[in-house]
This record gives C-alpha cells, sequence and structure tokens, in this order.
C-alpha cells in the first residue's frame, strides 16, 4: 500500500465483496452477451467521467493531429469500451482459454516463433503495452505449459489484490515490484518468460524516448535487463477480433542481443526500439489502445526549464 494511503478495512472489504458479487452476476451470462453489457458500460462510463474523457481526447487529439474531431471522439469512446470488457474478459479467461480448446478463441499469428525460443530454453522478455487484452497473452503461454512471470504492482485493497492476484492467476507466476530483482535469475537466467506492460509513465531519472511524436519518460529496467541477462525482447499484444472474446496474437518486434551491441548507447537504443514497436501495433487499431492512460505525464527537464523561463519573462 502507498505510504500516503491510509488503510480503511472496512471500506476496503465492502468493496470487496460488491466486486466479487459483480464477478458472480457477470459470469452467469454467455461471454459474449457479457461483454455487449460491457460496451454499453463502457459508453456510460464515457459520459460520466468526465476528467478521464478529456485526458483521453487530449492524448488522442496529439497522437493523431491529422483526423477529425469526430473520429477523435469515437477512437476516445470505444477505448472506454475496450477498458471496461478487458475487466469483463478478466473474469472469463480462466475457464476459456484451457489447453484442450485455447484455438476457439486465440489466433497465435507470429507468436510460433515465441514459442519455439522458450521450447528452446532461451529465456527472454515479453514487453506489452496497455492494449487489447494483455491478461490474454500470459494465459494462453498457460495453456501451452509455457508460464510467464508477470511483474506487478499490488492493489491497494488488500482483499481484492488477494482474489485478483490468487484466483484470477496463477500466484506463482506474479511478482511485486518489491523483490523482484531477486527472481530475475530464477527466471531469466533460467530459460524463462518474464512478461513486462512497459508503457508505464516514468521517471525524470528514466529515459525520455519518441512515443507518438512527443516526449515520454521510459523506465530503462528492460534494457538492463536484457543487457545483464542477454536475452531477446518480444514486443507484442493480443488485439481483440471485433467484439467477441476472440484475439489475434501480434509479435511486432524481436529484439536479439546481436541487434543491440554495435551500439553507442544501446540502453536509449532499447528502450526506444521496443517503444517504436508498441506505437506500430498502437497504430493497428488506436480504438484499443488506455488513452486515458497517463503516459505522458512526466515531462522532460528541459520542458520544465523552457515553461520556467516563459512563467519568469
Amino acid at each position: 500500500m502507498s505510504k500516503n494511503k491510509k488503510s480503511h478495512p472496512i471500506r476496503d472489504f465492502l468493496l470487496y465483496l460488491l466486486v466479487r458479487t459483480l464477478a458472480v452476476f457477470i459470469q452467469l451470462g454467455n461471454v459474449n452477451t457479457s461483454l455487449a453489457v460491457a460496451r454499453g458500460l463502457g459508453r456510460g462510463l464515457f459520459l460520466i467521467y468526465h476528467r478521464g474523457r478529456e485526458r483521453a481526447l487530449t492524448n488522442i487529439r496529439l497522437s493523431y493531429p491529422e483526423k477529425t474531431e469526430q473520429w477523435h471522439q469515437l477512437t476516445a469512446r470505444r477505448s472506454f469500451e475496450h477498458l471496461v470488457m478487458f475487466a469483463f474478459d478478466v473474469l472469463y479467461a480462466p475457464r476459456l482459454i484451457r489447453t484442450h480448446n485455447w484455438y476457439r478463441y486465440i489466433e497465435l499469428g507470429d507468436m510460433r516463433k515465441v514459442l519455439q525460443l522458450l521450447l528452446q530454453g532461451q529465456g527472454l522478455i515479453m514487453v506489452t503495452g496497455h492494449y487489447g487484452n494483455f491478461e490474454v497473452l500470459g494465459r494462453t503461454m498457460d495453456a501451452f505449459g509455457l508460464p510467464t512471470y508477470n511483474i506487478a504492482r499490488p492493489i491497494d485493497n488488500p482483499y481484492i489484490n488477494r482474489y485478483v492476484y490468487e484466483i484470477l492467476h496463477r500466484p506463482e507466476t506474479i511478482i511485486f515490484k518489491k523483490g523482484a530483482t531477486e527472481a530475475m535469475d530464477q527466471i531469466l537466467g533460467n530459460g524463462k518468460a518474464l512478461g513486462i506492460v512497459g508503457d508505464q509513465n516514468g521517471k525524470v531519472k528514466d529515459v525520455f524516448v519518441n512515443f507518438f511524436g512527443r516526449k515520454a519518460a521510459t523506465y530503462k529496467s528492460i534494457a538492463l535487463m536484457a543487457l545483464q541477462y542477454n536475452v531477446p525482447i518480444v514486443v507484442g499484444c493480443a488485439r481483440r477480433i471485433g467484439d467477441q472474446f476472440k484475439f489475434h496474437l501480434d509479435v511486432s518486434r524481436i529484439i536479439m542481443p546481436k541487434d543491440w551491441q554495435s551500439q553507442d548507447n544501446p540502453i536509449v537504443w532499447i528502450t526506444e526500439q521496443w517503444t517504436q514497436a508498441i506505437e506500430t501495433f498502437v497504430r493497428k487499431d488506436p480504438q484499443q489502445y488506455w488513452w486515458v492512460h497517463r503516459r505522458w505525464k512526466t515531462r522532460p527537464p528541459e520542458e520544465r526549464r523552457n515553461a520556467d523561463c516563459v512563467i519568469l519573462a
């Protein structure tokens, strides 16, 4: 739990009960019928969540200045629909994506190359973004008996945290950020896959790289791990097909260790490459990206200095 947040056990438990109750009702129906309900809820959220709506629209307008306002509005609204569908997907995925029936819901695409690397005992870092359904990637790997270990941040509500990470996931594959360093040898050093949702807003001390034409603070830890363990970085996503519980696994880039050996600054180069690869798959269907996400919150020092100069002037 964040140091700045106080514990409220009764409130947390009541919220947990609400979440569990909603989860039961959601799972009573057919998955695609439930996803239709999710889209309706997403449209409602788009209307009432004013601050989030404006943040999403601002991000979309700056990322796609050449598009019309009608396109911006539609993309933002659909982004909210996909966000709620993602939450519904998470509830259905454990019982739908299994070893014997994964092919009903998953198109492997170039993911076959990744499976070959893992079957050869090659450790690798799998990077995705807040796009489509990144949980489906892990579920599919589990179905093949090739579990992906994921670095995650604990949810502030301890009851919901236990529910999400011990019931909806395989708890042994979840690594919380605190203590993650100690686990790397056991994962990357032993031919296993580490999954990371990489498009997080970083800090000023991190690397600033272009993402949709704007500088974005990006964690350099992915590059550092790749360099330390000399493992490939796979950048991909699970893109939803239509509005169904069906996904195409898209690999937009595989960065091999030999690719960065001749680079003057491999940390910056690697970070630029995987960030650009995320942008590549987002552009294929921008409606599935979480535009409400604060990706560009941290600004480069030079921008802040320029802003200070303008204020002083």
